[in-house]
């Protein structure tokens, strides 16, 4: 092993109705992760982790089919844990978001903080890099990761030696982006990057 590919799940379905860790991939999501499967490096993939919310286990999964791989689940890889409100409106979700980064070490409607976030990821993260290196290095192929936009941002800083803050944030609203580190060395090869090719579709109204 020897790059890390942290991937964040693209578009789901928003049901207010359903608690917000079971939203599933919609049909843009799904098509997107599919997108990703022509990315060369893909190929390299030797083994698949993702968290437990149905988002990333829809993402993982899609990968997992087509390279014959079984998705490791950890429920540490989870997203900032939002019970306390579940579903808010797209403004008033992008308001807390906001004080979550700026203030992290307090609860922001009750959520969890975003200090506390990640430390959670950072230490499931290494845990899975560590494992891979105990398990054979190389050999055993690059590592993809399928988790959730906020966490992978607390983690990207974590790799910079930079506090948190949205400056490292994944760009726009509708997920599926990518960054890649070295494991052994922990240096970030590039940062996000979104999922699909670039001949993909944009969203209704972006082009």
């Amino acid at each position: 092993m020897s790059l890390v590919y942290y991937i964040s799940h693209p578009d789901v379905v928003k049901d207010p109705a359903v608690p917000v860790p079971r939203w599933p991939l919609s049909e843009r999501g799904r098509a997107r992760m599919t997108a990703l499967l022509a990315r060369p490096w893909v190929a390299t993939l030797g083994a698949i982790y993702c968290s437990d919310e149905q988002k990333a286990l829809d993402g993982a999964g899609i990968l997992a089919a087509h390279l014959g791989l079984t998705p490791i689940v950890l429920p540490e890889l989870g997203e900032v844990d939002r019970n306390s409100t579940g579903w808010l409106p797209e403004e008033e979700h992008a308001a807390a978001a906001r004080l979550l980064f700026a203030r992290p070490d307090e609860s922001v409607r009750g959520w969890e903080t975003a200090a506390r976030a990640q430390g959670r990821i950072v230490a499931a993260i290494e845990a899975i890099v560590r494992s891979a290196g105990e398990q054979g290095g190389g050999g055993a192929g690059e590592i993809a990761i399928v988790a959730h936009g906020a966490v992978g941002t607390f983690y990207l800083c974590h790799l910079l030696g930079e506090p948190i803050s949205m400056t490292h944030a994944q760009p726009g609203r509708d997920g599926g982006h990518y960054y890649c580190f070295d494991g052994e060395t922990r240096r970030l090869v590039h940062g996000w990057m979104r999922i699909e090719p670039p001949a993909f579709p944009p969203p209704l109204g972006e082009g």
